[in-house]
């Protein structure tokens, strides 16, 4: 008796405990048929539009061209006659440099080319002389009037005469070297702004930085000022290697920058690096930027838009429908006959403006944008109102 009711206790206790089990997992627990409830999500059909490739990169504003204007001599600094932001034409004095002690070499140096050019005269006329000395004896010696000691001593007293006479010119040569010498230090006093490609008068640029003021001793290749060419700038961009085939010398770039927002600027690609940094794996692009308003200034930040092209008829999707599951990327596609949600693997291309292109395979119907992460393949689903 005593065994009969534990058995009936066990029993109870079974049932009760398969009874909570299937108020837990639901109707058809311990069946296999447990069924899942629908997810509510968000749909959009796939379109067939076109899309453009457009890269976006960031870089920073150089000057076209830029140089340091230093002196060449060492000396004291007597004057800076520009500053930042003036524009310099090319040749203009820029700078002044004590010049007592130079000036007073080349007076010096040119005094002593006069007194050089005195004595080539005198050493000429001595020379003169002698020579018409030694043809008169030389005369009077084929008469056998002089004889061969007045003939010997008359053609010596020539032939130095001659040797003086050509020390004279070799000193005035050296002289007028010394002068020009020293008219050449003197003209280093004076900076002047010059440079190589395209310079001539009226080719202006401008004072970018001053490094120097009145009073400073300086020495040769001391910066005083910085000059630059910004009538037009380059960009410089680093492109990874995915977009580095893409981008050609010639293509036509957009310029933004935050100093003026509501401004686009125009440039054009101009050199591409024939390499990728090692350690970056990026390669350096320039952009040429007309800038003749001067509204652009070298070390701005900038970010540059580039076309790579147009795919036309493309089917696109929100990029936002985009998921993952077990390591591949796919969309949940929308079965409206059954409200299933099956995930279809794809290769996606150009991604612009939250678009993306889906390359394979075909797709078709509706895809699901809003509440994907919660879908498995299969899923069922429901689908929300607008405005929901």
């Amino acid at each position: 008796m005593k065994r009969t009711a534990t058995i009936i206790v066990a029993v109870i206790a079974v049932v009760m405990i398969w009874r909570l089990f299937e108020t837990l997992l639901g109707p058809g627990a311990g069946t296999g048929e447990q069924t899942q409830p629908p997810v509510t999500v968000a749909l959009t059909p796939v379109e067939k539009i076109s899309i453009e490739d457009i890269g976006h990169f960031t870089g920073s504003l150089l000057p076209r061209s830029q140089f340091i204007a230093a002196p060449k001599i060492s000396g004291r600094l007597e004057n800076v006659l520009v500053d930042i932001g003036d524009e310099v034409e090319f040749g203009q004095l820029i700078a002044v440099m004590d010049d007592d002690e130079i000036s007073r070499q080349a007076e010096k140096a040119q005094a002593d080319l006069q007194v050089s050019r005195a004595s080539i005269d005198e050493a000429k006329s001595s020379m003169e002389v002698a020579r018409r000395e030694f043809e008169r004896v030389k005369t009077l010696y084929e008469k056998e009037i002089a004889s061969e000691a007045d003939y010997d001593m008359a053609g010596a007293r020539y032939t130095a005469q001659s040797a003086r006479y050509d020390v004279a010119v070799a000193q005035v040569d050296q002289k007028e070297a010394a002068w020009k010498e020293a008219q050449v230090r003197l003209s280093y006093t004076r900076i002047r702004a010059t440079w190589e490609e395209g310079g001539e008068k009226g080719d202006k640029r401008v004072v970018g930085e001053r490094f120097k003021y009145e009073g400073s001793m300086l020495t040769p290749n001391t910066p005083i000022v910085s000059i630059l060419d910004i009538s037009s700038l380059l960009a410089v961009i680093h492109i990874v290697e995915r977009d580095y085939p893409k981008v050609k010398s010639g293509m036509e770039a957009t310029i933004i920058t935050d100093a003026y927002p509501d401004r686009n600027f125009s440039g054009k690609v101009v050199r591409i690096a024939p390499l990728l940094q090692e350690t970056s794996r990026q390669a350096r692009v320039e952009i040429e930027i007309p800038n003749q308003d001067y509204l652009l200034k070298p070390g701005m930040f900038i970010r540059v838009e580039i076309s790579f092209g147009v795919h036309e008829n493309a089917s696109v999707i929100p990029s936002a429908a985009l998921a993952r599951r077990e390591g591949r990327q796919g969309v949940f596609i929308a079965d409206l006959q059954s409200m299933t949600a099956n995930f279809v693997p794809v290769t996606v291309g150009i991604t612009n403006n939250g678009l993306t292109e889906v390359l394979e395979p075909e797709i078709s119907g509706h895809v699901v944008y809003l509440g994907q992460h919660l879908l498995e393949h299969g899923a069922p689903i429901n689908v929300a109102e607008e405005g929901n």
